[in-house]
């Protein structure tokens, strides 16, 4: 087996922060920043931030499972921040930021995911 290069903790720590990151700043662009003026301040609370409060419980106690199963919500914020890039030009540093969060706790999640869980024995594989 590869040593990893980067330790289960740090990896823990990278996904926690592109995670708290998105959290604080999603409310923070899509309410302060450029306000949308379709959608009103509830209806965006409910489509971005209540996807991320899903996984909190078990990002905080670093759960590996909820490390993994939070990569799909993730996927969220990737394709809306690589779409507002796309149509948005006015807004691309903000989907900048949101696709560097996004990427963070991606990588993080995945990497903290995989090995945590060989650290503790868990496998998704069947044994036979």
């Amino acid at each position: 087996m590869k040593k990893q290069k980067i330790s289960t903790n740090n990896l823990k720590k990278i996904a926690l922060f592109g995670y708290f990151s998105l959290l604080f700043f999603m409310p923070l662009w899509l309410l302060v920043l450029s306000p949308s003026e379709g959608l009103s301040a509830s209806t965006t609370l409910l489509l971005f931030i209540l996807p991320l409060l899903f996984p909190l419980k078990g990002l905080l106690q670093g759960n590996p499972f909820t490390y993994a199963w939070a990569n799909f919500i993730v996927l969220i914020y990737f394709l809306h921040s690589l779409t507002t890039l796309w149509i948005l030009p006015n807004d691309m540093v903000w989907a900048i930021l949101e696709l560097i969060f996004a990427t963070m706790m991606f990588l993080g999640c995945s990497y903290y995911a995989k090995y945590r869980g060989q650290e503790l024995g868990l496998s998704i594989r069947k044994k036979k």
